[in-house]
């Protein structure tokens, strides 16, 4: 076996090249069970530690408690299109951060809070031009 090959097989397949090139461990709560099958803590609040720690937009300060659906539009188009770490378009990444925290909030979203928002993703798709027939 030659040397590179003993190197890639020294490495933990579960950590991860960092953009600094030091190695860190991955971090999916997703993965981790406990014995009996039980999710572990972190498995249960996974959206939360994705709202604390994902850098896929910077958005404004408590966007989403913002009570004008069509601020709320033009700050998350304003991110999504200034954003270098997204991975699809600009209308995706805004409306899929809109979703996940409608989604996240779940039954604990005020239904006024809750007509915001829904009336923000018809002012997001405006915004865009992408209009549902």
């Amino acid at each position: 076996m030659n040397n590179a090959r003993k190197e890639k097989s020294k490495t933990n397949p579960s950590t991860r090249l960092r953009i600094d090139g030091e190695r860190s461990q991955t971090t999916n709560p997703s993965s981790r069970l406990r014995i009996g099958g039980e999710r572990s803590r972190t498995t249960k609040n996974w959206s939360g530690y994705v709202t604390k720690h994902s850098f896929a937009l910077a958005l404004e300060r408590d966007v989403f408690t913002w009570d004008d659906p069509r601020k709320i539009a033009q700050s998350l188009k304003k991110s999504a299109e200034e954003s270098l770490r997204r991975k699809g378009t600009p209308f995706q990444s805004a409306m899929s951060m809109l979703n996940f925290y409608l989604n996240r909030a779940g039954k604990n979203l005020k239904p006024a809070r809750k007509r915001i928002l829904e009336q923000a993703k018809i002012e997001l798709r405006t915004l865009f031009n992408y209009h549902l027939k």
